[in-house]
């Protein structure tokens, strides 16, 4: 064959070749939104509890059932959304290191890592999993004193060279997540997670069912290393541990009497408010609704309540005073503080069996949803004497609600959230603040747990209508208060808000801004979700305020961030009560500080202010001028 026919040949097979996986791509289904992605269903006959803890032989039984529906994902299906292709490899790395596929499970490791966006994240994504898996190929074992010296070599040698400025909140986190760890806490997630999903539906979902293999990596994997691991976090973390600068005292504004302030209608739509910490600060309706002076309250059926804040049982409310010793406990545990509340935590954790665990976890959704309203509220009202506060309650715990939804329910929820609406234009209430979102998934999981459909595409539409119904009320109740600012939470999941359909973070409406959450040092947090909706970022990490009862507790999440910028806004509607919604979302963004990669926007309330300002004053000159024209 000549060397011109055998170059030809190749040019052709090369053609082929592309031409034919043009063709393979051309044929998979693009992905365009969380709800594009397929279900999948694993019947129980056990509760997930007990096979996360089965011998080999029962758990891979089900786990390659799993493992064959994830490859025909990636073989089926064009996923350009990160996040989700993040959470698809980190279980694929997960059956791979369960099977013993170390070199490929450290690929798998490297790809996701790749994938990352944020700067702590590209460093720190995968590092315990690529230390046990190199130790593992070293040594070809996964048990012993090799195995385990090898293991603590490769960690440590990863930590020691992490950049501290770049990661420091991750390793922290890191590191008491490591001495809080033990198999009860493991074993209790699941029973609190997963088991409702089996008892009712009896079976698990996709999602589900990762999160079920994740739990048996962790055990079998991980817990055994634990102790080195939280040795080598503690000396990274001891070594290192200079705070990050604060830069949000600098940018903050307080306003007095002395800037000739509006009042400003705040609205809180969120767990309940402690109205009796705010004193003048809460709005006093001279037309009461049926639940009050202060605003609108419903029950979870959407009936009216008569208490601003979500009740607890008497056996709650005598837990509540452990609750805020152990949140400041886990706060202390992550800084290395030494305190009587983190000692008293790490023994409580250390001595738990799973169903004490599992009972705790079931408390501490309920009190941390009962102290998320005051503690919104209290970010919103700071430092600004013109803020009254409207409180708009209602349960947004849909996965754990312990009711399966029906159209009937969705429809009364729909209409109180046009009655908060109708209230908020009528009362002229200025701002509102939305720490709180949900997407379709969220119904399909609540459906698992109370007995929905057990087939997931019946499963899927019946959620798909319940979301229907959920969405166009919260997209209706922002639309008919034009006037109104809403402010929301991006979320907590690092995902695309608009991807996972969130609402109402993934809306697009002129008097509508979502919140993405930084650190004290403007950082981006691993937990912030994101997208082309996020428009601003603001202090989501240890952000102090009230929580019911008086007392102040740190707390982290888009859910803080987003009331920080609630708090700007309703400082610029009393500085210039004219403001529109749309003009004061200028001035957010206007005064707002990029990042130098440009993923962050931070807020500056020092900057807006001055800029609403400096605009006050040139118009004032101009209306001079013109009189002074109008004379002449």
């Amino acid at each position: 064959m000549s060397k011109f026919k055998l170059v030809s040949a190749q040019i052709s097979l090369l053609l082929l070749l592309v031409c034919s996986a043009v063709a393979q791509d051309a044929t998979k289904k693009k992905v365009t939104s969380q709800s594009d992605l397929p279900r999948f269903s694993y019947p129980l006959t056990t509760p997930a509890s007990e096979l996360v803890q089965a011998d080999s032989a029962t758990f891979d039984a089900f786990s390659s059932k799993v493992r064959a529906d994830l490859t025909a994902v990636f073989r089926d299906y064009d996923i350009a959304d990160k996040a989700s292709m993040r959470n698809l490899l980190f279980t694929r790395m997960t059956l791979q290191q369960l099977a013993g596929e170390y070199p490929e499970a450290l690929e798998t490791v490297k790809t996701v890592r790749a994938m990352e966006d944020k700067p702590s994240a590209k460093l720190t994504s995968g590092l315990l999993v690529e230390s046990e898996l190199a130790a593992a190929i070293e040594t070809k074992s996964t048990n012993g004193a090799d195995y385990e010296q090898a293991f603590t070599k490769a960690y440590s040698e990863a930590v020691d060279k992490l950049p501290w400025d770049t990661v420091q909140d991750s390793m922290k986190a890191a590191w008491a997540a490591a001495k809080l760890r033990t198999k009860a806490s493991l074993i209790a997630f699941v029973k609190t997670e997963l088991d409702p999903a089996v008892e009712k539906s009896k079976a698990l979902s996709g999602d589900q069912a990762w999160d079920l293999i994740a739990v048996r990596r962790a055990i079998q994997f991980d817990l055994p290393l634990n102790a080195s691991r939280i040795e080598i976090l503690g000396k990274y973390v001891t070594a290192h541990n200079v705070i990050k600068p604060d830069i949000w005292e600098a940018r903050d504004v307080t306003l007095s009497a002395v800037d000739k302030l509006t009042p400003v209608l705040v609205g809180i739509w969120d767990s309940g408010v402690d109205v009796s910490l705010f004193g003048e600060q809460v709005f006093t309706d001279p037309h009461p609704t049926a639940t009050g002076a202060h605003g609108l309250s419903y029950l979870d059926d959407g009936g009216v309540s008569h208490a601003w804040l979500y009740p607890l049982t008497d056996a709650q409310e005598k837990e509540y005073p452990n609750f805020r010793d152990e949140l400041k406990g886990r706060l202390d545990v992550e800084n290395g503080v030494d305190s009587r509340e983190a000692q008293a935590l790490q023994q409580k954790m250390s001595t738990y069996t799973p169903d004490q665990m599992h009972e705790r976890a079931e408390l501490q959704k309920v009190i941390g949803f009962y102290v998320h309203g005051t503690h919104v509220a209290g970010i919103s009202a700071r430092g600004n004497p013109a803020v009254r506060l409207v409180v708009a309650r209602f349960n947004d715990q849909l996965p754990d609600l312990p009711f399966q939804p029906t159209l009937e329910w969705a429809r009364k929820l729909a209409a109180d959230f046009q009655e908060m609406s109708n209230y908020f234009r009528t009362r002229n209430v200025r701002v509102v603040n939305m720490s709180w979102g949900d997407d379709p998934q969220e119904f399909e999981i609540w459906l698992s747990k109370t007995g929905g459909p057990s087939d997931p595409a019946e499963r899927k539409k019946r959620a798909a209508e319940l979301y229907a119904i959920w969405h166009d009320a919260v997209e209706s109740a922002i639309k008919s208060a034009p006037n109104t600012l809403f402010v929301c939470a991006a979320g907590n999941s690092d995902s695309d808000a608009s991807f996972l359909q969130d609402v109402p973070a993934g809306l697009h409406l002129p008097n509508l801004i979502a919140v993405g959450a930084v650190n004290q040092a403007g950082d981006e947090t691993s937990f912030t979700s994101y997208g082309p909706t996020v428009a601003v970022d603001a202090d989501g990490y240890d952000v102090e305020s009230y929580v019911p009862g008086g007392a102040k507790l740190k707390l982290s999440g888009t859910s803080m961030a987003s009331p920080n910028v609630t708090n700007l806004a309703a400082k610029l509607f009393a500085l210039d009560p004219s403001l529109t919604p749309a003009q004061v979302i200028d001035l957010i963004k206007q005064g707002a500080t990029t990042s130098e990669d440009g993923r962050r926007h931070l807020i500056d309330p020092k900057r807006s202010v001055e800029l609403l300002r400096g605009k006050k004053a040139a118009s004032l000159r101009k209306r001079e001028a013109a009189a002074v024209a109008a004379i002449h």
